[in-house]
């Protein structure tokens, strides 16, 4: 199979979203000591970037068919550079939200504008090959960029590696904040984005009628029926999931078992993402054995046991059993998605922006556990994650598909 160039640019861009949208749960420790935060106050970090995508979403699909593929990424990445620079230059807590606001709402666009560009130049057939191939790499920066943000904290100021890049991040930032030369990694990776896409030659996107977002009869057609309710709040709830034990994992090991959060805690997200990463190519075969609302059951059981496992067990246990969350987390979306749009006969681009709204969940989720932990302990505010899962397990138990998915047959 030929792959064109543009769609390595679009595994790219998929890889870029990831690395800094996924970095966010090692920081949180490290924020948190720097700033003399609550965990109530650092709950509104990733509230601060995921709400962006609730606030995004639609009106990127909409001003899409405005202005085009390169306009939109251009300024999805100028968004993000202005965010990055904004704290790296500024780092106190109120430019931090700003900061994760103008890089949510950036990536937000991203995830819109991707997908049908996507389709186009790898073509209609190909779609679903490359789809996957770009969580791929999706996942790939989710488990590598933590341990970027590792090797920064253990060289920067170090008296090591005083030359090159380790030495002009020495000049940037301060010994006490050496964690904020990770956005300055960010400027420069959204810079060098902007050029590129700028250079970039795109092919012509002619949005599918199943891609376009319609604000007038679909939308209010769309928000009377109680199942696209329904659906959004399972995507609410993944979204608030994989966010909230993400982003409170390296504080929870710090906390309960004494656990470096700038190495051990950052090495137990970035195995999260990868076991999610892994464990979406298992779900890719057994959904093509089994009904998908039954690998949904089977998976977010093996999720709350995993969770239980995490947060009760003893070190040895939890640095295993929290990896093992994103492992059974790895199908939730792919499989609540598609019964979401198998569920409705018309107005599936509408229905996936609003579905794409359901990932505000990212910021509402950590915010309560953060709260919680405030008042009644870390380990028990990450326990409310139970009613996340227990929501999307009650999914494979009432979802009834139009068209339910293809399975091998004996």
């Amino acid at each position: 199979m030929r792959i064109p160039p543009i769609v390595f640019l679009i595994f790219f861009i998929f890889f870029v979203i990831s690395f800094l949208t996924n970095i966010l749960g090692p920081l949180i420790p490290d924020i948190i000591q720097s700033f003399d935060l609550s965990l109530g106050l650092a709950g509104f970090l990733p509230f601060s970037f995921f709400v962006a995508y609730g606030v995004a979403s639609i009106p990127a699909g909409v001003l899409l068919e405005k202005y085009g593929e390169k306009k939109m990424m251009v300024s999805a990445f100028l968004l993000a550079f202005a965010g990055a620079v904004s704290f790296g230059l500024n780092p106190v807590f109120s430019t931090a939200l700003f900061s994760l606001f103008l890089i949510g709402i950036g990536m937000a666009i991203l995830q819109v504008v991707i997908n049908p560009l996507l389709r186009t130049a790898g073509g209609d057939v190909n779609f679903a090959f490359f789809s996957v191939m770009g969580q791929l790499f999706f996942g790939a920066a989710s488990f590598i960029s933590p341990m970027l943000y590792s090797y920064l904290v253990a060289n920067v100021h170090s008296g090591r590696n005083a030359g090159g890049i380790i030495g002009l991040f020495d000049s940037l930032v301060t010994a006490d904040l050496k964690w904020v030369s990770l956005y300055w990694v960010f400027a420069a990776i959204a810079l060098a984005m902007v050029v590129v896409v700028g250079l970039v030659s795109f092919p012509r996107v002619e949005l599918k009628e199943d891609e376009k977002i319609d604000t007038g009869k679909a939308f209010g057609a769309l928000l009377k029926d109680r199942f696209v309710w329904m659906y959004f709040l399972g995507i609410f709830c993944y979204v608030g999931t994989e966010q909230g034990v993400a982003n409170w994992v390296s504080q929870f090991l710090q906390e309960y078992h004494g656990m470096n959060a700038a190495t051990t805690g950052a090495s137990v997200v970035s195995w999260f993402w990868g076991l999610l990463t892994i464990g979406c190519l298992l779900g890719l075969l057994l959904l093509k054995i089994w009904d998908s609302r039954r690998v949904l059951i089977i998976f977010t059981s093996g999720a709350i046991l995993s969770l239980l496992a995490g947060l009760f067990g003893p070190a040895e246990v939890a640095i295993l059993a929290f990896p093992l969350v994103g492992f059974f987390a790895s199908v939730m979306w792919s499989v609540i998605v598609s019964l979401a749009l198998n569920s409705v006969a018309h107005y599936h681009g509408t229905f996936a922006g609003i579905l794409c709204t359901g990932i505000v969940g990212g910021a509402v989720m950590p915010l309560i556990v953060g709260a919680l932990g405030d008042w009644v302990g870390l380990r028990n505010g990450m326990l409310f994650l139970l009613v996340t899962l227990g929501y999307i397990l009650s999914i494979g138990f009432w979802a009834r598909p139009l068209v339910n998915n293809a399975t091998i047959k004996k």
